[in-house]
């Protein structure tokens, strides 16, 4: 079993930092065309009709990508101070129980978002004429990522591996004590 929690919490970390990077080059493009939307528009009078709509696609997916190491981190928006005000051992309970609600939230768009994708896939993207379910498959690939994220912090919990913030957060109080 153990190897098992180990093999996973490995793939874990390398589809977590296959998520960052891929989150990362989705936000460099958004940005780029950004800029070259402005720039078309506003400097020579003739906007793009493609980049505005692949910069929104590419934020959308940089999102849902960048969630999963934001998860892993413990960056993420928690109840830190009600865990850390807690006793140790309420306040790990406390943060397996977000954990699970967060899994299920995500389990549940992952179904969602794979059959919203599947509903729109003859839809197309106006300036670009492919398939919109290119940016809706943003939903259930990111779920995917952030479970296996949010898995990962479950069992590095459950071995006494609190994310970086809550874990320093609980020794401060415990040390204020």
């Amino acid at each position: 079993m153990q190897n098992a929690l180990s093999l996973f919490l490995k793939i874990e970390t390398v589809t977590t930092r296959i998520a960052l990077w891929a989150a990362i080059a989705f936000l460099v493009i958004a940005t780029a065309l950004a800029v070259f939307q402005v720039t078309t528009r506003f400097a020579f009078g003739q906007p793009s009709t493609w980049s505005e709509v692949i910069t929104r696609s590419a934020m959308i997916w940089s999102v849902f990508l960048g969630a999963a190491p934001a998860f892993r981190e413990g960056t993420m928006i928690a109840l830190e101070f009600t865990q850390t005000a807690l006793p140790r051992r309420l306040g790990h309970a406390l943060y397996q129980l977000s954990m699970m609600l967060t899994l299920i939230f995500f389990a549940i768009l992952f179904w969602q978002g794979l059959a919203m994708t599947e509903r729109v896939v003859t839809q197309t993207l106006a300036a670009l004429q492919i398939s919109i379910a290119w940016v809706y498959a943003a939903l259930p690939v990111g779920s995917v990522f952030i479970s296996m994220a949010v898995l990962g912090c479950m069992i590095r919990a459950a071995r006494g591996d609190w994310p970086n913030r809550v874990r320093e957060d609980t020794t401060r109080a415990e040390g204020a004590a």
